[in-house]
């Protein structure tokens, strides 16, 4: 009789309830909420964490609360401008503390944990691949060509410090990225099948093939390069590195022992640019 009274009073007591929304907060301002449910697949033994939609909150969290570092770089005087560390989302912290809400029901509010993200490029590298320049080639233009001298800025100007370590390739294309208006890019004159015609970004190509000649070095092996279909005027001919971004790139490796750093600048009709690395840079051929 016991027994029938004890079972009669656990099938009316209500069962424990797991908290269905978790909030995550960062600094204390809600990132998202999350309910239980969406995560969950039914199996025999209980539910289990579909892992296809943990992984895809995880990426949006990460996408939210991450910040990128920052390298650092020389500025105009040649002066350090120190590097500044990110962070992103820790996901292996931030993973338990899913699963303990998931299967426990607490906590219900996550912070959302942050591991520190390190610039590849600190202020102590950057001192040490400065001291040496080991290249250098200046083309100049014409500045009254507003457009055409724009353009060659803007490409200048987004391969300046860049710093290619030993082994890697350095893409033109890849580096500078499309050129589009969006970007200020603007139309200019460009040689296109041995013609001389106008598109977004014409000009840049004196960038790049003055980066060709910075470039001819004993360490570094030119992985792709092409000439125009007609003599360009700021470099000898044969000495050119035409470039199009659904074309031709320009791409070289650095088989230096070194990282070698990329200073370019490209003001009042002159484009120059030098390369530095450091004093014990050396290059052995295989």
């Amino acid at each position: 009789m016991k027994s029938i009274i004890f079972s009669f009073l656990l099938a009316i007591s209500p069962l424990a309830v797991i908290p269905n929304e978790l909030t995550v907060t960062d600094q204390g301002k809600i990132v998202t909420t999350v309910t239980r449910d969406h995560y969950a697949v039914p199996f025999l033994d209980g539910p289990f964490i579909g892992k296809e939609r943990l992984n895809l909150m995880f990426d949006t969290i990460e996408q939210k609360v991450s910040k990128s570092p920052v390298n650092a770089k020389l500025d105009d005087q040649g002066e350090i401008i120190k590097e500044e560390p990110g962070f992103t989302l820790d996901r292996q912290k931030f993973n338990v503390q899913f699963r303990k809400f998931f299967y426990h029901g607490e906590p219900t509010k996550i912070e959302v944990p942050k591991k520190p993200v390190y610039p590849r490029i600190d202020s102590e590298l950057l001192a040490d691949i400065r001291e040496k320049k080991i290249g250098s080639y200046v083309t100049h233009f014409k500045p009254g060509n507003k457009e055409r001298s724009h353009n060659i800025e803007l490409a200048s100007d987004a391969i300046n410090n860049y710093v290619l370590f030993p082994g890697e390739t350095f893409s033109f294309n890849k580096v500078v990225g499309k050129r589009t208006k969006e970007k200020g890019y603007m139309r200019a004159p460009v040689i296109v099948k041995g013609e001389l015609a106008e598109d977004i970004g014409g000009g840049i190509c004196q960038v790049s093939s003055t980066l060709y000649n910075a470039v001819n070095l004993v360490g570094i092996k030119i992985v792709e390069r092409y000439s125009h279909s007609r003599s360009v005027p700021y470099v000898p001919p044969g000495r050119d590195a035409t470039v199009s971004w659904y074309g031709p790139d320009f791409a070289f490796k650095n088989d230096y022992n070194q990282p070698i750093l990329i200073r370019a600048k490209a003001r009042n009709g002159k484009m120059m640019i030098n390369i530095y690395s450091s004093e014990t840079v050396e290059y052995k051929s295989s």
